[in-house]
């Protein structure tokens, strides 16, 4: 999962575009489109709010939150889904006279245009992706708990400066390369005002892990037949900024009850000493936590 010029802009939106497709479980955070494709359509899709056909074009609107500036990355990623929403209810509604398919997102309450695309012919739509394009994005050698090595065992002095105050929003400390930014917002998932959990399992999800809810924030991962127990805790207003001693052992116990492979915390808080001395005892067990979400996604984007 670890994760030149415009032919290598358009193969990392392909490797979006079909990752987000992928399957995952009804109680995943985002909004997926249950119902947007074919009968046994298991894919992980932006979620479809509506469909109309009129004036020649036919218009798929998407809950797709959209960030403030223009995103060539997601306008480009919704664009080609709502091909294939045209090409999915063209038996439903009549595309013969369609020269326009455009693609909409929410920002705010309104709904925006995110892209439009011609057709070369009235009602003819362009081939589908095709999926060996962007493959060795989901290659099994390509392991999140390899890229653990990449990732800071703490941050001089960080930890220290924060004791006693309150948590600053994620937005604030966090950078998100455009292919990912397109990859949680194709989820409804919104980088801007996302929690830890949140980001964290949606960027899973673009790696190609089959994400589904296990109980109270508590989520099971596949990929590449690997089963990963995950966790995510929380952080409250007046609580400490430290992930505590108590939610490491009752996460190491669950683990250890779920006979998964591995397990992974997700917290915006930081981490004691204590999870370091964890993860050298049981190399099954990691911890993303606060200091470690941006080398997390940067990992995750450059694979």
């Amino acid at each position: 999962m670890e994760w030149l010029a415009v032919a290598g802009g358009v193969i990392l939106v392909a490797v979006v575009i079909v990752l987000v497709r992928r399957g995952r479980g009804s109680g995943d955070s985002g909004a997926a489109a249950a119902g947007s494709g074919d009968a046994g359509d298991d894919r992980l899709r932006p979620a479809v709010a509506d469909f109309r056909v009129a004036d020649g074009a036919a218009r798929v609107y998407f809950e797709v939150p959209l960030s403030d500036g223009d995103d060539p990355v997601l306008g480009e990623l919704l664009g080609r889904e709502a091909i294939e929403v045209v090409r999915e209810k063209r038996h439903q509604l009549p595309i013969d006279d369609v020269t326009w398919v455009v693609a909409f997102g929410r920002r705010g309450t309104e709904w925006v245009e995110a892209a439009r695309i011609s057709l070369d012919t009235p009602g003819t739509l362009p081939p589908p992706l095709i999926p060996e394009a962007f493959a060795h994005a989901r290659r099994p050698e390509l392991d999140l708990f390899d890229r653990f090595a990449d990732l800071p065992a703490h941050a001089p002095g960080l930890v220290d400066r924060i004791r006693g105050e309150e948590l600053a929003p994620l937005s604030s400390e966090l950078r998100f390369p455009g292919i990912v930014a397109a990859g949680l917002r194709s989820q409804g998932i919104d980088p801007d005002s996302a929690s830890a959990g949140d980001i964290v399992l949606g960027v899973m999800r673009v790696a190609g892990y089959q994400i589904s809810e296990a109980g109270v924030a508590t989520y099971t991962a596949l990929r590449s037949g690997q089963r990963t127990f995950v966790r995510v805790v929380g952080h409250g207003a007046g609580e400490h900024p430290e992930l505590g001693e108590q939610a490491i052992r009752t996460f190491v116990v669950d683990f250890g009850s779920a006979g998964a492979d591995r397990g992974l915390l997700i917290t915006e808080k930081y981490g004691p000493f204590e999870v370091y001395d964890r993860e050298r005892r049981d190399k099954r067990v990691r911890f993303v936590t606060r200091e470690r979400l941006q080398s997390f996604i940067d990992a995750l984007s450059m694979s």
